[in-house]
């Protein structure tokens, strides 16, 4: 039994693993932590508080607690930076600590659980409810498996969280007063001595209550895959040599196992890809321009699936009828293509250009210099040119013609005159 809920899923875009009971609401207990000790985060991150800031614990740090509580002991007029106080809290599992953070940001634990529940809505962790900023058992206070992961996916983000989450042995500053403690996680996984210890854990939360029963959120790196594990609700097991076995841990152990044993990150489409070969008009030295994904496609994938399995349907925008015409940018967008597998549309991306083509600029005039001649308009216009050009040519002959005549004519006359002449003088 894996507990009452679980799920397992990457932590950047949320590709869903496993998933077990994901949505049903749980006792939150201690993972409660998690949001407190990422307000307190932001409340560094934003300035708003530095960690090096002395924190004085007072009473009303205490108000909610009794014999059952999980403390370390620090007392009113205990001082404490910031910062040991979110060691304190988180890694050292201190409920009073807890509070003091709820008071010094919020002014109040009414208001602190407010900030807590507005940050949960505003991630999306729409099933949890906070009713106290340590996790006690509170029938008021529950979340769900696919909540923790949106919780823990966010939290992590943040990395002040992170490097507190990520620590198993922190020791604080002592003061004039007051001594160093050494805080301690119970997050076994992080735990080098421990038989649950997962060298690629990053950093977790866990929770045990007898209403709730063992619960974890933990996140994993391996190869450059960083999955999430939620398990709430499960039980200790007596294993053959007579121990217990803590199912929580060592069911996130196995999940974390199958996920990185089953799955893994799969290229679908690289940029380097050359999908369409487009032709062009008046390129210089180039007839096509090979158009590639604008961008790449990575899908984490069961090992079984195999990646030509991936439907790859391209569209160019460009025909005979309307074509593509030089000059061409490396980048232009020439159309788009469609990533499936059974029916299931995983990307729509638009494909560009993979090179640039410059315009050929005689090939241009020759070929625009045809189209011209080609229509319509231009026929009627040479063939006017043409009876123009005949019918000037006629004009030109029937001149020359009328001209030769004339100066013939001219020519005759003054050769009767001159024979006149002639024959007058012999006279």
């Amino acid at each position: 039994m894996i507990g009452q809920s679980a799920y397992l899923a990457e932590s950047e875009d949320g590709t869903v693993l496993y998933e077990f009971n994901a949505h049903s609401r749980h006792p939150a207990d201690s993972l409660a932590k998690v949001m407190t000790l990422l307000l307190a985060a932001y409340a560094v991150e934003n300035d708003d508080i530095s960690d090096n800031e002395l924190i004085t614990m007072t009473e009303s740090a205490w108000d909610d607690l009794d014999e059952n509580s999980n403390t370390l002991g620090i007392q009113p007029g205990e001082e404490m930076t910031f910062i040991d106080l979110m060691y304190s809290a988180y890694v050292g599992n201190s409920d009073e600590a807890n509070n003091m953070i709820a008071l010094r940001i919020a002014g109040s634990i009414n208001s602190f659980i407010s900030m807590m529940n507005n940050k949960a809505n505003e991630i999306g962790a729409l099933n949890t409810r906070f009713a106290n900023p340590h996790g006690r058992y509170n029938e008021l206070q529950y979340t769900t498996a696919y909540d923790q992961f949106l919780i823990f996916r966010e939290a992590m983000k943040s990395a002040l969280f992170s490097e507190v989450a990520s620590t198993f042995r922190h020791i604080t500053e002592s003061t004039e007063e007051f001594d160093s403690r050494t805080v301690s996680s119970s997050n076994a996984l992080i735990n080098q001595g421990s038989r649950y210890y997962y060298r690629y854990c990053i950093a977790g939360r866990d929770s045990v209550s007898y209403e709730g029963g063992h619960s974890l959120v933990a996140m994993a790196e391996e190869d450059g895959l960083t999955l999430i594990s939620v398990v709430l609700g499960s039980n200790d097991a007596i294993v053959e040599d007579g121990s217990a076995e803590l199912r929580n841990f060592m069911e996130t152990l196995r999940l974390f196992q199958w996920g990185y044993t089953n799955f893994a990150w799969r290229d679908i489409l690289k940029t380097t890809e050359l999908l369409e070969r487009v032709p062009i008009l008046h390129g210089s030295g180039a007839d096509f321009v090979n158009a590639r994904p604008e961008s790449s496609l990575s899908l984490l994938l069961n090992n079984s699936v195999t990646t030509e399995s991936f439907i790859k349907d391209t569209v160019i925008y460009t025909d005979e009828d309307n074509p593509l015409v030089a000059p061409v940018n490396s980048g232009d967008i020439l159309g788009e293509v469609t990533v499936s597998r059974n029916g299931i549309i995983y990307a729509q991306m638009n494909l560009v250009a993979n090179t640039d083509v410059n315009l050929n600029g005689i090939e241009y005039i020759r070929r625009h210099v045809i189209e011209m001649l080609s229509t319509p308009l231009a026929r009627n216009i040479i063939i006017i040119l043409i009876l123009l050009l005949t019918l000037y040519v006629l004009l030109v002959i029937r001149y020359n013609i009328v001209r030769a005549n004339r100066l013939r004519r001219i020519k005759n006359a003054k050769n009767d005159i001159i024979r006149d002449r002639h024959e007058n003088f012999r006279d």
